[in-house]
């Protein structure tokens, strides 16, 4: 998993970490964060497998607390490669079911980077709408500022 994400974070501006910033992740680190999502009834992450590599993963995450706990967020990312063959869909198709079950669980929110047009289309695809902007929220590399805007999907 760890060098999935290193490898999609290197491929795109658009998710939340560039790859150097897992360079002192370890072996501990990354079990930890396996077993978060594998053993933790509020955590969950699928991921979509091509000839026994890692193509793509997506995660959920249940809130807990009384007043939020009506709501879930969602992330995803695949390698570039895998782009455009619907693996997006059906792993966010995954994420909806499940979060259709749990009890109490409202709506799915996630944030996206300005400029990410597939992404966005996917999340339009699948019910997201957007709910709001995070006025220059991501610095690029190169100092570029750019947007991050957040999307709701009422269940």
């Amino acid at each position: 998993m760890l060098q999935y994400i290193i490898r999609a974070s290197g491929e795109t501006d658009y998710l939340n970490m560039y790859p150097e910033e897992f360079a002192d992740f370890t072996l501990e680190q990354e079990t930890s964060f396996i077993n978060k999502n594998c053993c933790n009834q509020n955590e969950m992450m699928i991921a979509c497998f091509v000839n026994g590599k890692v193509a793509g993963n997506c995660q959920i995450s249940f809130r807990t607390r009384m007043k939020d706990r009506h709501r879930a967020s969602v992330a995803i990312a695949i390698l570039q490669e895998y782009w455009n063959l619907g693996i997006g869909t059906k792993m966010f198709e995954e994420m909806i079911q499940i979060a259709e079950k749990r009890d109490g669980v409202r709506q799915i929110e996630l944030d996206f980077i300005e400029g990410n047009t597939r992404a966005r289309r996917l999340y339009e695809k699948m019910g997201f709408r957007i709910t709001g902007i995070k006025p220059d929220a991501i610095r690029l590399k190169d100092g570029t500022f750019v947007n991050e805007y957040m999307m709701l999907k009422r269940l």
